[in-house]
């Protein structure tokens, strides 16, 4: 059939959401469908059972799809592991680094393995569901483009663009980006889609109207506010605020916001224990009085361990512990409570070693081989699967204590001495009902909620039948089927 692509007036207008919808709408229509972001930046990443990384949001596509989830869905990936620098993932794997000195040039080849996985995913699909990145108004980035205009125009690709009516302006933003963008990439766009919007539809009818007249593009429907977007994975670090799904607070869970935190979706299943306030705490503020503190990922150590010492957080967790109450870091985290993390090789930034937490007596050596795939076994009892990326390795007494154990019978992570501090590199280790139930059982919370996975298809379904009320999926269809065909390439 073809291909459509989603493209936003700016980040953060639902682009992932819409796409992960559409998928799941179009698969319960019976379609053969593909996710596809040409290029995503985000330290929130998703193993497939080849061993590859891509975006979070790419494998929450893919599972809306029902499809497993493949490295030609996401072939550039962006990590952020500093204020100028971020790692490539190229099909999965790491190719490099990119700085603000040699942007514009290291890109430069990544089109032709961006087409490359477009045009494998195409041979095997009705449609191929496209997300764009950021905007494609930001035309200080539109030379050497991969992700919005760029791949669009390459690709012969229509494009459908997003705006967000809840930040307000989605009329100036959605007509002025119209007027900024080149006249030839604005021939791109076939139509538009207004979002998140709260209240009855009928009362944005002349706004509408006057996107079509003054764009010249159609609309494609008006998305109201979907609430079950939160039960989805987090990638932007945009929505790290947001409260617990329902639950009375009985029991909070604190995580502090690190500024290179990483793979922070790893604590959304706390979110739907009724018994569970997960707090997410801002740079600024504190860590209040919790049952328990957990440490997320981080895509930079060393540099989140200084800024957890200036924001105080150091102080705040040390006292946390004295005080007889529990502490889990994963991954970057587990990195973090240990006695000194190293990095002999420059991999994260200067070389050197810093002390870290000290509450496990363990310690990391950052190296330069990369550890990522899917993995499975037990801790505290219970099963668990999940995937591991990290750079680095961990080694010391506290390992004698493993959190778990590996489907291989390899030990996993370590465990403090008084049985208070833990430390795994296993993402996803919460997300089963049963494993999330033996760690929340340690805090005094019986029980355990629903199956994450099942939660998240669940809110696909029902995101999929909002889209069906109030967008033309049909007319979506048959625009896809004007996308150029030349997988002879």
């Amino acid at each position: 059939m073809g291909a459509v692509m989603l493209q936003g007036t700016g980040s953060d207008v639902g682009k992932s959401v819409l796409v992960a919808g559409l998928c799941r709408a179009l698969a319960n229509r019976g379609l053969v469908v593909r996710p596809f972001k040409p290029q995503n930046m985000s330290n929130n990443a998703a193993v497939t059972a080849a061993g590859g990384e891509i975006g979070r949001a790419q494998a929450t596509q893919a599972f809306a799809a029902r499809v497993a989830p493949h490295v030609d869905m996401n072939p550039v990936l962006l990590k952020p592991q500093g204020d100028r620098t971020s790692q490539v993932i190229v099909h999965g794997r790491v190719r490099g680094t990119l700085g603000s000195a040699n942007w514009r040039e290291g890109r430069a080849g990544l089109l032709d393995d961006v087409l490359a996985s477009y045009h494998r995913l195409r041979a095997q699909a009705d449609i191929i569901v496209i997300e764009g990145a950021g905007s494609p108004a930001e035309i200080n980035l539109r030379s050497g483009d991969i992700a919005n205009m760029g791949f669009a125009r390459a690709a012969g690709v229509p494009v459908v663009l997003v705006g967000d009516i809840d930040r307000g302006g989605v009329i100036a933003s959605l007509v002025g980006t119209r007027a900024v963008i080149d006249p030839a990439d604005a021939a791109m766009i076939h139509g538009f889609l207004v979002n998140k919007f709260r209240g009855d539809p009928a009362l944005f009818d002349d706004g509408y109207r006057a996107i079509e007249v003054r764009s010249g593009w159609r609309g494609f429907g008006v998305v109201p506010w979907l609430p079950e977007a939160v039960r989805l994975p987090s990638e932007d670090a945009v929505v790290l605020e947001r409260r617990s799904v329902g639950g009375d607070g009985r029991v909070v869970i604190a995580c502090p916001i690190t500024a290179r935190i990483a793979n922070f979706d790893d604590l959304d299943p706390l979110r739907l224990e009724p018994d569970v306030e997960l707090v997410m705490v801002p740079p600024g503020q504190p860590i209040p009085d919790a049952a328990l503190i957990v440490l997320a990922g981080s895509k930079a150590t060393i540099a989140d361990l200084a800024f957890l010492r200036a924001q105080g957080w150091d102080i705040d967790i040390l006292a946390h512990h004295r005080r007889g109450r529990p502490v889990l870091g994963l991954c970057g985290g587990y990195q973090m409570l240990g006695r000194v993390v190293s990095d002999p090789h420059g991999i994260e930034g200067p070389v050197g070693a810093v002390p870290g937490l000290g509450l496990l007596d363990v310690e990391t050596e950052i190296g330069r081989a990369k550890t990522v795939g899917a993995v499975s076994g037990t801790a505290l009892g219970a099963a668990f699967d999940g995937y591991e990326i990290h750079m680095g390795r961990t080694t010391g007494p506290d390992t004698a204590r493993p959190v778990g154990q590996f489907g291989d019978g390899r030990a996993e992570g370590a465990m403090s001495a008084d049985g208070l501090v833990c430390g795994s590199y296993v993402h996803g280790l919460l997300g089963d009902a049963r494993q999330r139930a033996a760690w929340l059982a340690r805090i005094g919370v019986d029980g355990a909620g629903p199956d994450h996975r099942a939660s998240i298809d669940a809110a696909l379904d029902a995101i999929a039948a909002t889209l069906e009320r109030h967008v033309d999926i049909d007319a979506l269809i048959a625009l896809s089927k004007t996308a150029r065909d030349d997988r002879e390439q």
